[in-house]
């Protein structure tokens, strides 16, 4: 399953002396999986656009922390 959120996990030394956080998260932004700017993409409307930060659907990516449910885009 594709997802914009990746994984890693940093080095745990054995003298650590706080609880380590084996695995980290973070966000990728859409448009690096995107090479060039498709015709005819799904647009909002132009309140929605303002409201989301860009025009079109395929663009939009809010951030949910780690452990917070995705939730769909607004107004749709």
């Amino acid at each position: 399953m594709f997802t914009t959120r990746k994984a890693y996990y940093p080095y745990v030394s054995p003298f650590d002396p706080c609880k380590p956080i084996t695995c980290k998260t973070y966000v990728t932004p859409p448009n690096l999986y995107i090479t060039f700017q498709p015709a005819n993409l799904p647009q909002f409307t132009p309140k929605q656009a303002l409201y989301t930060g860009t025009l079109w659907k395929i663009f939009y990516d809010p951030y949910y922390g780690p452990y917070e449910p995705k939730r769909e885009a607004e107004n749709e």
